[in-house]
């Protein structure tokens, strides 16, 4: 072979992916020994990299080395199983790992023809999840980046079929002149949603905000007096999992009465509808399977590598009608299920996989022993601080999500501040009924007593020293 000759992989290009994978492996052994926070924000984090565009290459296996020796100054902990932050799962390693091998195998995963493997293994993922999550098993699914997407999307299919019942065709005719569709959310509601009714047309200055209780669930009498101003089929989009609170909207009582409407409920589940896999967790969110559409993460509570997500649809057609845009350069429609059908993307990674091998890995009595486990470790968290005078918890502890106030805003955001700078371990900020929160997330895979009793000790020694 000449030295000119193009080969799929040269010594050098399999140096650098054994050292890519070397470093892997001890990163993540290293976790628990390791601060939580960047050693290097983004300004100082800058100079780390040579911002001059490269007239000559370099070696595979250099640029790897030299990515190794900066780039981790700028890693935040999002892995750790003490990074209590935001909501982020863990990245299990069996899911890093097949990670790998689908950035390795290099498939777009649009089309079951083209990459037989990739849309096989994503719709078993897709079955195991509606199975796991206990929703209906007809439902169509998209693999998608995550909730943000998966909302937009359930929204555009709402949005489309309300129009449809109306006699109004989105595809032919657009929104200019359509009939009206009514949105109504909490004000508790997260901004994915919202974002999905920005990006679905509908106009987010034009949705009605449904008052919420203090935990943030919608009120019933708020939701029935919206729906008695309707002249035409409302969306409406509930919650699983309030993000300060770990809340749910009250879907037994909310769904019947937006069916009863002419409606559709999307829900907002990011990492909340994940409770309802867990057989003694699932009364908490009764009646959330008689929901039009769902939007999951698969990289918050299952621990998928980012970015996966799902957008479940009870009547697959209407997903697929919202989604699918061929071209005639694609290979024919078949009766197999297509992945292109079910998202906003064409050309895309096959993102299920890594999903499809924690379930493997974990088994339905290890997702649920998972999701439990981090519910019992928020009940302790909260339990523990809950008797020290100068700490409140500020929510009902029904899922992971624990919110911490000080007596003053003032004290709370140094606290955290201190907590923070110290990195042993890593919550978050919010905002909560009018007060500044320490905000935790119990989510990763990892997690147990001992990184709790690590965040207890942090937040009393901060608040004592403050």
């Amino acid at each position: 072979m000449s030295s000119n000759e193009k080969r799929p992989l040269s010594d050098d290009d399999r140096m650098a992916m054994v050292a890519a994978a070397q470093e892997a492996v001890a990163y993540r052994a290293g976790l628990n020994s390791s601060t939580v926070k960047p050693e290097l924000r983004p300004a100082a984090f800058a100079s780390q990299f040579d911002t001059t565009l490269p007239q000559q290459g370099a070696s595979a296996s250099s640029v790897i080395d030299n990515l190794i020796a900066t780039a981790g100054k700028g890693l935040q902990g999002h892995a750790s199983p003490r990074f209590f932050g935001y909501v982020c799962g863990g990245s299990m390693p069996v899911g890093a790992a097949a990670d790998f091998l689908v950035t390795s195998w290099g498939q777009n995963a649009a089309s079951s023809w083209e990459s037989p493997s990739a849309a096989v293994i994503e719709q078993t993922v897709c079955q195991w999840c509606l199975e796991l999550l206990g929703l209906p098993l007809e439902s169509g699914v998209g693999i998608v980046s995550g909730a943000t997407v998966a909302n937009t999307q359930g929204i555009i299919a709402a949005r489309d079929t309300l129009l449809k019942r109306q006699g109004w065709d989105v595809y032919e005719n657009g929104l200019f002149g359509a009939p009206d569709v009514p949105v109504f959310l909490g004000d508790a509601a997260h901004s994915a949603p919202m974002a999905g009714v920005r990006y679905a047309g509908l106009g987010l200055g034009r949705a009605t905000r449904l008052a919420t209780d203090d935990q943030g669930r919608i009120l019933i009498d708020a939701l029935r007096s919206a729906l008695a101003t309707c002249k035409n089929p409302p969306l409406v989009i509930l919650q699983a999992g309030q993000i300060n609170t770990g809340a749910f909207d009250p879907f037994a009582e909310a769904i019947p009465l937006i069916h009863e409407a002419g409606g559709w409920v999307h829900v907002d589940g990011a990492f909340g509808l994940w409770a309802h896999a867990v057989p003694e967790l699932r009364d908490r969110l009764a009646g959330v399977d008689r929901a039009d559409s769902w939007a999951v993460d698969l990289h918050k509570w299952l621990n998928a590598p980012y970015d996966a997500g799902l957008c479940i649809v009870r009547d697959r057609a209407d997903l697929v009608s919202a989604m699918s845009a061929r071209g005639d350069y694609l290979p024919e429609i078949g009766e197999t299920w297509e992945p292109s059908e079910s998202t906003l993307e064409l050309s895309r990674r096959a993102r299920g996989i890594p999903s499809y091998a924690i379930i493997k890995h974990l088994g339905a009595k290890g997702v649920r022993a998972m999701i439990a486990h981090h519910c019992a470790l928020a009940t302790y968290l909260a339990d523990r601080l809950a008797a020290e005078a100068a700490i409140t918890i500020m929510n009902d502890v029904v899922l992971n999500q624990v919110a911490i106030a000080c007596e003053t805003d003032e004290k709370t955001t140094t606290v955290l501040k201190r907590i923070q700078e110290k990195a042993m371990v890593y919550p978050s900020h919010g905002v909560w009924l009018g007060r500044q929160i320490i905000r935790v997330s119990i989510i990763n895979h990892a997690t147990d007593f001992a990184d709790i009793d690590i965040l207890i000790d942090e937040i009393l020694e901060a608040s004592r020293g403050v």
